[in-house]
């Protein structure tokens, strides 16, 4: 399960990757979709680099998104268990390994809190659907993350404000 205290979300961020995203292009849109899903299902998509929110009736909003690196992505079913605004964050063991010269925590609406500015958690250990910094928009597009999924915050916003708690998330490879 997802640690969330008290406006804190310890969950994994991927840092150093090749950043090949146009920093301020929005990639949502629209398109024909057809998927063997309830409407309102996310589906995201490892090899694409794309998040769909169905739609129903052949309709999905496409949104780009950064995945996991090789060897972090994950794949199957989970459920949206919360949605937080401006979350702080505290790395992930796994993070701090890697990282140890990241802070303990970065307070929710810091500049260089990667998880931006919503995080959709899910039932799976250490895994959202989030936000991410100035700095790290450009790895939109992107195989970048320790398993979270990365989006523009602009499209973070927007996806949040269209799911609810409970809505079921499937990533495919």
């Amino acid at each position: 399960m997802t640690q969330f205290r008290a406006g804190l979300l310890s969950v994994c961020i991927g840092f150093g990757a090749v950043f090949t995203f146009a920093p301020g292009a929005s990639a949502r849109q629209t398109v024909a979709y057809e998927a063997d899903v309830p409407a309102g299902t996310i589906v995201i998509s490892q090899r694409e680099r794309r998040l769909y929110l169905t739609l129903g009736e052949g309709r999905a909003i496409r949104y780009s998104v950064a995945v996991g690196r090789s060897g972090k992505a994950w794949s199957g079913w989970a459920r949206v268990n919360g949605k937080h605004v401006n979350p702080a964050w505290s790395p992930p063991e796994m993070v701090r390994r890697d990282n140890p010269q990241l802070p303990d925590l970065i307070p929710g609406g810091s500049p260089n809190n990667p998880m931006g500015v919503r995080a959709l958690t899910l039932d799976r250990t250490e895994i959202a659907i989030h936000g991410t910094t100035q700095s790290m928009r450009r790895s939109i597009g992107t195989a970048a993350s320790y398993g979270c999924i990365r989006m523009l915050n602009e499209d973070i916003v927007d996806l949040f404000d269209r799911v609810r708690v409970g809505t079921q998330v499937v990533a495919i490879p």
